[in-house]
């Protein structure tokens, strides 16, 4: 499987370097982290992904999106969801028009913890290893 077929098969996920890397070694794939950096970076360049630097400077990536969208992320076990809400994109618009600002782009990352945390402990516990 190649990096570009294993981010289509998982559209709505963010993957690390590393959690790519370990995924092609898991299913025989020969490729080396370094190839798996620079493969990574040039579809970024190229806008076919889209990095993310979440807190800790880990960057993650994920398949360009066809529409806007907006993430949560657990700060426990990395866990990130996805979300789109009409009421935050028109306040944002609202609050850059106010400070007489055009808004060409944002990004909103917000930051907690899982309410599931026997799952959360369980997403730590197989990333350990």
């Amino acid at each position: 499987m190649t990096i570009l077929a294993l981010m289509q098969n998982h559209k709505n996920e963010h993957f690390s370097a590393e959690d790519v890397y370990k995924i092609l070694l898991e299913q025989g794939s020969d490729i080396g982290l370094a190839t798996v950096y620079r493969v990574l970076n040039q579809f970024d360049e190229a806008h076919i992904l889209i990095r993310h630097n979440f807190e800790g400077n880990k960057s993650v990536f994920e398949l360009a999106p066809t529409e806007h969208h907006d993430h949560i992320i657990c700060e426990d076990c990395g866990k990130v969801f996805e979300f789109s809400d009409n009421l935050i994109e028109q306040r944002q618009k609202e609050i850059s028009e106010q400070y007489g600002i055009k808004l060409k782009a944002h990004s909103l990352y917000l930051y907690g913890k899982c309410s599931d945390i026997e799952t959360c402990e369980e997403i730590v516990k197989k990333d350990e290893k």
